[in-house]
């Protein structure tokens, strides 16, 4: 208030007195009047001094149009005057024209004031909560003005409204309603006023997103005819930027509500490409805008791929290079369509080799990138254009490479077009490299380098291409010609910058000969190559040269650290005492760190696109950049190494390098072991089914078998009851026409069926106990010539026999042993004993005493020797014992083999015999049916026929019956 009162009073051309009067008479009236019409007539003559008194309208009524909001809500009138007087007051719309001269002045005063007036408003924030709710009043004289006032309040002091409004209950959701106001002026000041509630606060963001914001927003841009339509569609997309702009959520909500593909009408722009109004090109340029949001390469890879796949899915990435290949385009249009399409391909594979098939509409059609290349190396082309198809080239070869190898592919000879009716790819960036244009050269050697970059094989590949300098002359290699426009420096007249060729061409050998020791080998073969590098970075030149000194450098370095040391005269280890020797290791580092120390270097590195003011900027690449910050650290610890550091270094390479394809062998392995897990798996869920599938038809089989049973005991009851009765109704039998013959055929044949059985039941029997026998075999512990022996008994048998003979085999190592020592003994005893008798002669003792004692010894050796022939005894009585265990062993093993075979046969014979009963119920079966039709000729001839009423009995009685003779009955016939 103090500021306001200051303000106030250095106003000399204020206010008269008369005026000040008025406002304050007409406060005094809107706060002390009782009736309603004096308090409206009051507040709309303070409407009218508003903008042109607005200090003192601020001042002091301020505080009664507040009041008036709260109090008189039921009078839309008075309400909407009370709105736009402090709309007037807070706003900074200057409509009264200024001098020049007081213009700045006039500005910033009212832009004070404004804020001041805004932070005296929401200082209350149930202010702010009453301009909310009154924002649900249908009436447009509420409405509008309430929309007005806040989207005012939220250009001044946005984040304190913001927030605000961010805990008012429902405060969001009611400022959401306005987009679906059926008044387009109430419709479009909504959109402007959520532009300044979504700038720069990623909750309220996503509240407006989950509020249903993005269907309302592209149903407006629909109904006012896409990128045709007026400033109304310019308002949705900078709101669509606000809310999708660095804020994943909402990007992923967007993509998972499909409405990426409702953007694709937009870009429909047809072919006459007539009419392009301005606000029509800054429409498109807001929607290419808009598209790019979405695959920023800032936005986290995962998120950015997915969108890419919808664009593609959807048409619009092929609706985009429609747009790239028409003619009549404007050239902003053209240029931010070029970045469009680089941002949607950048990384992603599908994409990008849908792009290498677009081709462009002319005769004979060319592919798009030769004619955007063509573009990029020509000086007459705008340099914003230049830079996009720059860019636009690096994303297609961003980790592609595929599309690497089909770029340097069209410069190796066998793929060259010998009679020169097209133009490839690399001809064109090699027509840029060699160029009097510096920036030519410049783009050229980038994108030649991305076509490079992290691609041991394409750096390999690219050392196969050879130039024709001039005729007569022989070819030299890319590599070559590189080095030796290099060298020539300045000395070429070329357009544009002074270092800027040999800038592109340090970063394009830079990149070649990293991590590419065969590149190394060829750039070193050439010996002019260090002695040029040691010069340029040894000479003291000014500062526009210092970058190329570091580059240099950085060059050599990578010729040291990616040496595989295969040219005896530029080894490592030489090398390094070159750059001592002539140049000094600190100076060398001193002028590597140029190049990271430069002002443009942290500028590139910041973002991919190669966005510059102007060509005198576009100094480094981005990706190379990248490069930089990873060599710089190594080449510098590599200068400063010793030999044998350098040794064991290599050593610990080799070392991991083992180690890695050790590991990579074991992955190997690993991955193909679970392969055959999983197929094993595969295998048992399949035999997992099978089995199941099996028992359930053994089931249905076993139940089949039980129903044919019971039908054969029933069909036994049935012809038992027959044969109980056959005697009563043979007589009619005749007599109706049925012979005897006949019925005795059929017994005789069920007599036979009969007799069939039981041998294959006492068949069936024999085998049964003879599988009984070999089981009781198998489970005794005799081991008799006749008895069986179970394999899982007989395996602990001879493991057992196994043991007790290599304990015998213990014990006779034991005593051949002792008899080892003991024959040792008794050679010891000899030479004592000839030793004793030539002592004895010596000393000439009595014959007596030799006698005695050699009586002894003899006494000692014949007890050796009884017991050496005992022991032998042993040893032969063990290997006989031996021998018997051995043949038992192998007689047991034959019996069981014969017992196996045996078995089987018996198997074979017990499934036969299961196919003999089946056949045997099949004919029981026909029989049954026989049966049957002559029981229906009984029945049809009058003779009664008894049911099934009897089980047991009747069966008893038919085999009674069948005992007697079989004619005894046809007697009585």
């Amino acid at each position: 208030m103090n500021f306001l009162r200051g303000v106030m009073g250095g106003q000399s051309a204020g206010p008269q007195h008369t005026e000040a009067e008025t406002i304050q008479k007409l406060c005094d009236r809107v706060a002390s009047s009782t009736l309603l019409d004096d308090r409206r007539n009051a507040v709309r003559a303070l409407k009218s001094l508003s903008k042109k008194y607005r200090l003192e309208v601020g001042i002091q009524a301020m505080e009664h149009l507040i009041h008036v909001l709260q109090t008189d809500r039921s009078d839309s009138e008075i309400i909407g005057y009370a709105l736009d007087t402090l709309y007037n007051i807070i706003s900074n719309d200057e409509e009264e024209e200024v001098d020049d001269v007081e213009e700045e002045n006039s500005t910033r005063q009212s832009e004070d004031l404004g804020s001041q007036f805004t932070e005296i408003f929401i200082k209350q924030q149930e202010n702010v909560t009453l301009l909310l709710s009154l924002l649900e009043e249908f009436d447009f004289h509420v409405r509008w003005p309430g929309v007005k006032l806040l989207t005012s309040l939220l250009k001044q002091l946005g984040p304190q409204v913001q927030q605000i409004i961010l805990v008012s209950p429902m405060g969001v959701s009611r400022l959401m309603d306005l987009l679906a106001d059926s008044r387009e002026v109430i419709r479009n000041d909504g959109v402007l006023l959520l532009q300044a509630l979504t700038r720069s606060n990623g909750a309220i963001q996503k509240i407006v997103a989950f509020e249903n914001a993005f269907e309302r927003l592209l149903d407006i841009i629909s109904e006012e005819g896409n990128s045709d339509g007026g400033i109304v569609v310019e308002d949705c997309l900078i709101l669509l930027q606000n809310l999708l702009k660095n804020n994943n959520s909402n990007q992923n909500f967007f993509k998972e509500g499909s409405y990426i593909q409702r953007m694709k009408p937009w870009f429909e722009v047809g072919d006459e490409n007539s009419g392009w109004s301005a606000q029509k090109v800054t429409n498109l340029h807001l929607m290419l805008q808009l598209v790019r949001v979405l695959v920023s390469p800032t936005n986290p890879p995962g998120a950015t791929s997915s969108c890419q796949k919808a664009m593609f899915q959807c048409g619009l990435l092929q609706q985009l290079c429609t747009i790239l290949m028409a003619t009549g385009v404007p050239a902003d249009i053209l240029t931010e369509t070029i970045n469009t399409v680089s941002e949607v391909i950048r990384g992603y594979q599908v994409n990008q080799d849908y792009f290498a098939s677009v081709n462009a509409p002319s005769n004979p059609p060319r592919p798009a990138i030769v004619v955007l290349l063509m573009s990029m190396v020509n000086e007459r082309q705008p340099f914003v254009l230049r830079c996009a198809v720059l860019y636009c080239f690096q994303c297609f070869l961003y980790k592609n490479q595929k599309g690497q190898g089909e770029i340097v592919s069209t410069l190796l000879p066998s793929t060259i077009d010998a009679t020169g009716n097209s133009v490839s790819a690399g001809q064109l960036l090699c027509g840029g490299l060699f160029s009097t244009d510096s920036l030519s050269n410049w783009c050229a050697a980038v994108a030649l380098a991305h076509a490079l970059q992290e691609n041991a094989t394409q750096k390999e590949q690219l050392l196969r291409v050879q130039l024709a300098t001039s005729i007569g002359n022989p070819p030299v290699s890319l590599l070559q010609q590189c080095t030796n426009i290099l060298s020539q420096g300045d000395k070429i007249d070329r357009r544009g910058s002074k270092i800027q060729t040999r800038v592109g061409l340090l970063m394009l050998l830079c990149t070649w000969l990293s991590n590419c020791p065969i590149a190394v080998t060829h750039f070193l073969h050439n010996s002019a190559n260090v002695p040029f590098l040691t010069g340029q970075i040894a000479e003291n030149l000014g500062e526009e040269e210092q970058l190329v000194q570091g580059l240099c450098a950085l060059l050599l370095g990578i010729s040291i650290y990616f040496n595989d040391n295969s040219l005896e005269s530029y080894k490592k280890e030489k090398l390094k005492q070159l750059i001592e020797k002539r140049i000094g290791k600190e100076n060398f580092i001193e002028k590597l760190g140029f190049i990271s120390k430069h002002e443009l270097y942290s500028r590139a590195s910041q973002k991919p696109q190669p966005n510059f003011p102007s060509p005198e900027y576009m100094i480094f690449d981005h990706e190379f950049t990248k490069l930089v910050k990873e060599l710089e650290g190594v080449i510098t610890k590599a200068i400063y190494k010793s030999s044998e550091e350098d040794k064991k270094e290599e050593e610990v390479k080799k070392t991991l390098e083992q180690h890695d394809n050790i590991v990579t062998h074991y992955k190997n392995m690993i991955r193909e072991q679970d392969l055959q897990l999983e197929e094993l798996k595969q295998q048992v869920s399949t035999l997992k089914c099978q089995n199941e599938q099996l028992q359930t038809a053994v089931t249905q089989q076993v139940s089949q078998i039980q129903q044919h049973k019971d039908q054969y005991n029933l069909l036994k009851i049935q012809l038992g009851k027959d044969n109980q009765h056959q005697g009563s109704y043979s007589e009619g039998a005749q007599m109706n026409g049925v012979q005897p013959e006949e019925i005795g055929r059929l017994r005789e044949e069920i007599e036979e069926l009969k007799n069939n059985q039981e041998l294959l039941q006492s068949k069936l029997t024999e085998k049964d106990s003879v599988i009984e026998n070999l089981k009781s075999s198998q489970t005794s512990g005799t081991n008799e010539q006749s008895s069986a022996i179970v394999p899982a008994r007989d395996s602990e048998q001879v493991a057992e026999l196994k043991q007790e003979l290599a304990t015998l085999k213990s014990q006779l190592n034991s005593q051949s042993v002792e008899i080892t020592k003991l024959q040792t003994e008794k050679q010891e005893l000899l030479q004592k004993t000839e030793v004793f008798a030539k002592s004895v002669e010596v000393q000439g003792e009595t014959e007596t005493v030799i006698a005695t004692k050699t009586t002894d010894v003899e006494g000692r050796l014949s007890a050796l020797l009884q017991e050496t022939k005992e022991l032998k005894n042993e040893i032969k009585a063990l290997s006989e014992e031996r021998t018997a265990i051995k043949e038992q062993l192998d007689s047991s093993n034959s019996t069981i083999a014969i017992l196996q075979t045996e078995k089987d046969k018996l198997e074979l014979e017990i499934t036969d015999s299961k196919k003999e009963q089946d056949d045997l119920l099949v004919l029981l079966a026909d029989q049954d049916q026989k049966i049957l039709s002559l029981k229906n000729k009984l029945k049809d001839l009058g003779h009664p026929v008894e049911e099934e009423d009897e089980l047991e009995s009747g069966d008893q009685e038919d085999e009674d019956d069948e005992s007697e003779d079989p004619g005894k009955d046809l007697d009585h016939i």
